[in-house]
C-alpha cells in the first residue's frame, strides 16, 4: 500500500519519518520512505501536481481530516496527516490552530515567536503555562478514518534557546526538563513530544491493520 504524507513542511516530514521508525537512510525530505513491510510512504516530492489544502477547520482534528481526505481523493491513495500547534493558557488557547500563521499568513517561525513573546511580555514564568497538541489522521478511501492525539505540557520562556527543532520549539520547555524543545536531542524530543505521542499510537494502528 502506498501512503502519502499530507504535508509540505520538511521539518514535520522528517519528524514523522523518524517517529514511525522508517528507513534511517532516507534524506530529511525523502522521495519515498519505506516503512513496515508492504507500506510505501510518499511525500510531496513525488507529485508534480501537489495540492495545498486550505485549513478551514475549527480544531486540529478537523484540519487533519481535511488534509488527509482531500489528498487521498486527489491522488487516489491512502493519506497520513496531522494538524498541531501551541496552546497558551493565559491567551485562552491561542495561537492554537493558527500557530503556523500567528503573525500572518506567510509568517516565519521567528516572526510567530516574536509576536507570542510580545503578547506575553507582562507575564511571569508561572503564568506562561502552555501545551503542544497534535492530532494525527490516517484515511483509507473511501471512508475509513483512524485518529490519534498527543499532548505535551510545558512553559514558554522569555527568549529563544537552541537551534534544533522548528516552530515554537526554541521557547517551549516541556515539563520535567530544563532544556527547550530546540535544545533536546531529536530522540528525546520524539519520545515526549505531542507529535511523537500521536504518531507512535498511529504506528501501532498501522501494525494492527496489517495492510
Amino acid at each position: 500500500m502506498k501512503i502519502v504524507i499530507a504535508s509540505k513542511n520538511e521539518d514535520k516530514i522528517y519528524e514523522i519519518i523518524n517517529i514511525l521508525n522508517l528507513d534511517s537512510r532516507v534524506s530529511p525530505v525523502c522521495r519515498q520512505a519505506r516503512g513496515q513491510e508492504g507500506l510505501e510512504f510518499l511525500t510531496f516530492k513525488d507529485f508534480e501536481d501537489w495540492w495545498d489544502v486550505e485549513e478551514t477547520g475549527s480544531s486540529f482534528e478537523e484540519n487533519a481530516i481535511l488534509k488527509a481526505k482531500e489528498l487521498a481523493e486527489k491522488f487516489n491513495l491512502s493519506a497520513l496527516a496531522d494538524d498541531s500547534g501551541l496552546e497558551v493558557d493565559i491567551l485562552n488557547g491561542k495561537p492554537g490552530i493558527y500557530s503556523s500563521r500567528y503573525a500572518g499568513e506567510s509568517a516565519t517561525d521567528e516572526e510567530n515567536i516574536v509576536k507570542l513573546l510580545d503578547n506575553l511580555k507582562e507575564c511571569s514564568l508561572d503564568k506562561r503555562t502552555a501545551q503542544f497538541k497534535c492530532c494525527a489522521v490516517f484515511f483509507i478511501p473511501p471512508d475509513k478514518i483512524f485518529k490519534t492525539e498527543g499532548v505535551c505540557k510545558g512553559q514558554i520562556i522569555f527568549e529563544p534557546r537552541g537551534s534544533k527543532g522548528f516552530g515554537y520549539d526554541p521557547i517551549f520547555v516541556p515539563d520535567g526538563f530544563n532544556e527547550t524543545m530546540a535544545e533536546l536531542p531529536i530522540e528525546i524530543k520524539n519520545k515526549i513530544s505531542h507529535r511523537g505521542q500521536a504518531f507512535r499510537k498511529m504506528r501501532d494502528i498501522l501494525n494492527e491493520l496489517k495492510i
